[in-house]
């Protein structure tokens, strides 16, 4: 499966248009936001995709977030997400809780998806690899992230500089 992997818009919707272009062209089957979403415009330029979100330690205002993403089709899996892909277990959270990551970590999933650094990512800790895309601003290049479970492959996906 196709995973694209966006966090740290900060609420620049332009940015997270141009992310959601990209990876379907790429044949994302599915996109998961790591948090720190900024606003209901940036939900908006995901709608009518299969995406799934968590919030972040920027996200104050997660009811009013979390209401708007359901009423649009956009599912909150929030402070930590779950999914089966190719037999394999994905979990994904913000990052900025150190105990969701080590709970994860403990339980041997596959990979462990999170944002919050804005820095881009990809290393094993034990049998788990923890993948961060990177982020959509405060970053010295705006990036995403592309996980095919199948072939067990990360890409990280730098935005045009030119947006």
């Amino acid at each position: 499966m196709l995973i694209g992997l966006i966090s740290d818009s900060h609420g620049h919707a332009d940015r997270v248009t141009q992310a959601m272009e990209l990876l379907n062209s790429r044949g994302a089957e599915c996109i998961i936001h790591l948090g720190d979403i900024g606003g209901n415009d940036v939900l908006d330029a995901m709608q009518g995709h299969e995406v799934r979100i968590v919030f972040g330690n920027c996200d104050w205002e997660e009811r009013e977030l979390g209401n708007h993403a359901e009423s649009i089709g956009i599912h909150v899996d929030h402070p930590i997400g779950r999914l089966e892909c190719d037999g394999k277990i994905l979990a994904y959270t913000h990052g900025h809780r150190d105990e969701l990551m080590q709970v994860s970590l403990s339980e041997h999933v596959e990979y462990l998806c999170h944002g919050h650094t804005h820095h881009p990512r990809d290393e094993c800790i034990q049998t788990t690899r923890v993948l961060n895309p990177g982020a959509l601003h405060a970053a010295s290049r705006y990036t995403v992230g592309l996980l095919d479970t199948t072939a067990d492959t990360f890409d990280i996906l730098e935005l045009d500089a030119t947006s």
